[in-house]
């Protein structure tokens, strides 16, 4: 987040330092988190039933990726278009190598011999 974004969040007192670090603190009440609140529930029952609890910290970016992709086409009318839309994203976007997935969105400092290794 850049500096000055605006957050909105409970009361918690954890959340106190958001302010001295140049963001913008909004507190509101639990009624306007109830939605925040159902995607992270949704997002770690996802997790835990996709991925059995395997999910690596590293890779975390491209679990969220996915998550979000399903998340926003979860009513859509026509399920046909899904794979369409997915065909579509992986025709134009730039190929990811194994060494760039283990890192995340961090600089890869693997070595080949842990990419050969990755278990996937």
């Amino acid at each position: 987040m850049s500096s000055g974004a605006r957050i909105r969040t409970d009361g918690w007192r954890g959340y106190e330092s958001l302010k001295a670090e140049g963001y913008e603190h909004l507190v509101v009440g639990p009624k306007d988190l109830n939605i925040a609140h159902l995607v992270a529930a949704l997002l770690k029952r996802w997790l835990l039933g996709t991925y059995q609890g395997a999910v690596k910290p590293a890779q975390l970016d491209y679990y969220l990726d996915e998550y979000t992709f399903r998340f926003n086409r979860r009513k859509s009318a026509a399920r046909g278009k899904l794979f369409y839309r997915l065909v579509q994203q992986a025709v134009i976007t730039k190929p990811i190598l194994g060494r760039e997935i283990i890192g995340g969105n961090s600089p890869a400092d693997h070595t080949v011999h842990a990419i050969l290794d990755a278990p996937f």
